[in-house]
């Protein structure tokens, strides 16, 4: 663990990916990340995954005026690996993978639905998503988004670093493919709250680097 700029502990965690991806509503930009505390958001982080060119998919006249299919963004079903040990406690699949938002003429219909994916409870937000408890009584890692049918793991299982638990989607609360990170103290997302965490730097051995960082807002991380 490591300390934020808050005094609190952090969770240092390895990257749940391999390849190229960009952060998005980092914590190293602002806290709360996305803007709100609610469902144990306050440190959440989302990753893109992107190209060489740190594109997360090619330009054409969609992007600009329409929805896109997700299988056409360049880590749809990548895969999402474990960052930590631990016990799944939640695993939930069967959420449909929607079609991808970069239009700002797609992204205001679906900006006035957002209230409705709130009330509808945690899987219209978080879509296909594993929770793994690092101790028997948590803290709590969300991994959430995760492609329609690519849920490999059940609660009850224990996991090891780098164990493939979903594959990258475009499922719940999402404008294109990616996965959202947090942790929390609790499963009980109402009244959960969020917990600063960070990440081993690619490539540095366990132990080397016990305080982590937190990649920067639109970094492009290489996870190799």
């Amino acid at each position: 663990m490591s300390a934020d700029p808050t005094g609190s502990a952090a969770i240092v965690l390895e990257l749940p990916f391999r390849g190229r991806w960009m952060a998005r509503n980092s914590p190293a930009r602002r806290v709360p990340s996305h803007g709100t505390h609610l469902l144990g958001t306050t440190y959440a982080i989302d990753f893109i995954p992107v190209d060489a060119a740190g594109r997360s998919a090619p330009r054409t006249w969609r992007a600009f005026v329409a929805t896109e299919r997700p299988d056409f963004f360049h880590g749809f079903g990548a895969p999402i690996l474990a960052p930590a040990h631990g016990t799944v406690v939640l695993a939930h699949d069967g959420e449909s993978d929607h079609e991808a938002r970069r239009s700002q003429f797609a992204l205001v219909a679906y900006a006035l639905s957002q209230a409705t994916r709130v009330r509808a409870g945690a899987a219209a937000i978080a879509g296909n998503h594993v929770v793994i408890a690092l101790a028997s009584d948590g803290p709590y890692v969300l991994l959430a988004h995760l492609r329609a049918g690519s849920v490999r793991v059940r609660a009850g299982d224990e996991v090891r670093v780098g164990a493939e638990i979903g594959r990258c989607g475009n499922s719940g609360n999402s404008t294109q493919p990616h996965v959202h990170v947090q942790v929390t103290d609790s499963v009980d997302w109402a009244r959960a709250r969020g917990l600063p965490m960070s990440f081993r730097r690619p490539g540095v051995a366990s132990g080397a680097d016990a305080s982590g960082w937190v990649p920067g807002e639109s970094e492009i991380v290489d996870a190799g």
